[in-house]
């Protein structure tokens, strides 16, 4: 006999059996969208249809009835309802169309948040000194860029980032890549992220939201080189410069040698026109106004000329007073020389004072027992006075030392 079991056992039991993951592809049916964050619809073949559910955070890719996708998720029977569904983590579409429209969907949302605005676009700098890039390192873009780039200008620092540019894993490594120059990378001044062209499947990580909005939110201009000149991205229409090809980045994002020696050569010629033509203009009208004062001033001038010439006879005659006056002072000078008291004493003669300080002059001027200091010419002695003989017999005064070393 059969066991009996209730519902939700039996639910349970039927969900155990189907667990799993699965890829299942269909034609999106019945797409709507509840409260702002569920998704609900139909993926259905020739023979069969099976419901889906999804989260609106959950899926980025913007579906609409008819698109052809692959499906990955987990089928389920849900206790309340008992409906059996399958419950969406991921969608890949299928087929050009699918892609088209999912192209055309994301476009319109994109554009209505204002992310292509052309007012948000900012100016690259003329001459980067360091520029970041985004690509495959074993990539043709890559090769054409990096040749391209140097034929034009050299001495640009350069760094690549190596990511995928097509398959699962591209959109994750792309947006890595963003996050890296933003916030670790030493800071660039332009951005570039390039790949050669493809179908509308291969450039598919470049039309996804999530790479759009890592170009839309990148703090240093991004130059988008994707593809060929007939392939469009929107990440081209989020860049601050689109390029038409990974060569063309190159030439957008640094200057030709060669122009700008031409340039700088068309500079210094205009330049030079001008300031040639602009002293030929003043020569002119320094010639015209001399001509108009040398008419009108004829007398103040000559009279101008009568007072230079006064003034260099006045000036000749200064001259020969100055030369006069340094040649009085030069004989001034050898005579105070030759009269200097140090020169005096330099030839044996002293000077004798009292220790005041007062000069004696005559033997009166000093007791006996007083001291007295005698100027020698190189240095000075102390001596006591024990006999004045100038006050009996005028003939000196008679002193002895009275230390032995000079003071």
């Amino acid at each position: 006999m059969l066991p009996i079991i209730t519902v939700s056992q039996f639910i349970e039991q039927i969900n155990g059996i189907i667990s799993g993951e699965f890829i299942v592809e269909g034609e999106v049916s019945q797409y709507k969208v509840s409260q702002g964050k569920w998704i609900f619809f139909d993926l259905k073949d020739e023979k069969a249809s099976i419901s889906c559910f999804a989260t609106l955070f959950g899926l980025r890719t913007p579906l609409e009835d008819g698109m052809k996708i692959r499906a990955l998720g987990f089928p389920k029977i849900h206790d309340k309802s008992g409906r059996f569904s399958l419950t969406v983590q991921q969608v890949e579409l299928v087929g050009e169309g699918s892609l088209k429209k999912a192209y055309l969907l994301l476009k319109e949302k994109l554009t209505k948040e204002g992310l292509f605005a052309l007012e948000r676009k900012r100016e690259i700098p003329k001459m980067p000194s360091r520029i970041g890039v985004i690509a495959s390192r074993d990539s043709a873009a890559w090769g054409d860029f990096w040749r391209i780039l140097n034929n034009r200008w050299q001495g640009v620092e350069i760094e690549l980032y190596h990511t995928s540019v097509q398959g699962e894993s591209a959109v994750g490594e792309i947006v890595e890549a963003f996050k890296y120059f933003n916030t670790e990378a030493k800071e660039v001044d332009v951005l570039v992220m390039i790949r050669g062209g493809g179908s509308l499947e291969d450039l598919a990580a470049f039309n996804s939201e999530e790479v759009v909005r890592a170009v839309y939110g990148s703090k240093t201009p991004v130059v988008c080189g994707v593809g060929h000149e007939r392939d469009e991205t929107l990440a081209d229409y989020a860049a601050d410069v689109r390029a038409s090809t990974p060569s063309n980045a190159a030439e957008r994002v640094v200057p030709s040698r060669l122009d700008i020696l031409n340039e700088l050569d068309y500079s210094v010629d205009h330049i030079s026109e001008k300031i040639q033509h602009k002293i030929t203009m003043l020569r002119r009208q320094v010639e015209q106004q001399f001509y108009f004062v040398v008419s009108r001033c004829e007398a103040p001038l000559q009279a101008g000329r009568n007072l230079m010439e006064k003034f260099k006879n006045i000036l000749v005659v200064l001259e020969n007073s100055v030369r006069t006056k340094h040649e009085f002072l030069l004989s001034s000078e050898r005579l105070f020389r030759n009269i200097d008291p140090k020169r005096v004493l330099e030839r044996g003669y002293s000077l004798v004072r009292k220790r005041s300080g007062k000069l004696v002059r005559r033997s009166k001027d000093v007791d006996i027992g007083e001291e007295i200091v005698i100027e020698l010419a190189e240095d000075s002695l102390v001596s006591r006075v024990v006999e004045n003989r100038g006050v009996n017999q005028d003939q000196g005064v008679l002193f002895k030392p009275t230390e032995a070393e000079t003071a």
